[in-house]
Formats: structure tokens, C-alpha cells, sequence
């Protein structure tokens, strides 16, 4: 009886430190079973000024670990028109990667002055880091070929009322 007992306990604190190491319910087991997070899309829309004109997206956003993680993960479509934004706290170097995403995109990182200050490629599934030189505290993920479609360039100003917070009305 001692014995069972102690097996018992010992299975109970096993349980428990792996539930410790598990993600949170309705956390990131969405992306683990291959479905897709899908994000209201925010009733403002952003806008970048090319030299061509002002482009427009309607985007979700994503200002959290778990969503920021999550990303377009397992999506396999998306409107030419529409984008994920990505927000940071902080202005650093970052570093994306394509696991489980099977769409190419392009990654456009912004700076704290609502300046773009790379447009990098995402080939789908890879696990190679995506990281410009320059830090950003903003990334936004659009439909592959969008940016050179659109006439969209390092520099150009990126609006959206959670990137002018950071960078000013300028």
C-alpha cells in the first residue's frame, strides 16, 4: 500500500511538471494541430506611402507572444489587400522564420518612425531566420510579391494609428 501510494505521488508530480511545460489552453495548441489563428481584422486600415501613392491594407494585428508566435502559420491563402501586423514593445533586432507556413511572404520591417527599413522574403516552411541589420519594432506580413508589386521601398512612411503612436503624426 506504501508503495503504491508513493507510485502514485511520483506520477502526480510528473504530470504535474509536465503540464508546466505545456502551452496554455487556447494557447499556441492551435498551431500545434495545424490550424490556422485567425485575428479580427482592425477597423483601421494602414496605409503606405509610395512614390507611386498611399497603398492600402486591412490587417489583424498581432501585440502579444502567443499571437506574435502563432502568426500566419497554416494559412494557404490570403487577399492581395490584406496583411498581418506585427507589434513589438521595443525597437531591436528581429528575427522571423516560415515554420508551418505555406505561403511565400514578404516581410516588411518598420522602424519606431514609421519608416521601413527592410522588405525581406519568407519561402514557405523554412526555419532559416529572416533578420534584417536594422532594428524594427513593427513587421508586417503581406501576400508575396505585394511589396515589388505595389511600388513599395525601404523608407516609405507606414500609417496606422499603433504605429503613429510610436512615431508621431511626421
Amino acid at each position: 500500500m506504501v508503495r503504491s501510494f508513493g507510485l502514485a505521488a511520483l506520477a502526480l508530480a510528473f504530470a504535474a511538471v509536465l503540464s508546466a511545460f505545456s502551452p496554455p489552453a487556447g494557447g499556441l495548441a492551435f498551431a500545434q494541430q495545424g490550424e490556422p489563428m485567425i485575428l479580427p481584422v482592425d477597423p483601421a486600415p494602414l496605409t503606405i506611402e509610395t512614390a507611386g501613392g498611399e497603398r492600402r491594407f486591412s490587417i489583424e494585428i498581432a501585440d502579444d507572444d502567443r499571437e506574435r508566435s502563432a502568426g500566419l502559420m497554416f494559412r494557404t491563402e490570403m487577399r492581395d489587400d490584406h496583411g498581418m501586423l506585427f507589434v513589438f514593445e521595443q525597437t531591436r533586432r528581429l528575427a522571423f522564420w516560415m515554420k508551418n507556413t505555406p505561403m511565400p511572404l514578404d516581410l516588411v520591417f518598420i522602424g519606431a518612425d514609421g519608416r521601413i527599413v527592410a522588405i525581406l522574403k519568407g519561402e514557405p516552411f523554412s526555419i532559416a531566420p529572416i533578420a534584417p541589420e536594422a532594428p524594427a519594432r513593427f513587421v508586417l506580413e503581406l501576400k508575396a510579391g505585394t511589396a515589388e508589386k505595389t511600388g513599395i521601398a525601404d523608407g516609405d512612411r507606414v500609417r496606422h494609428p499603433r504605429i503613429d503612436r510610436v512615431a508621431g503624426a511626421g
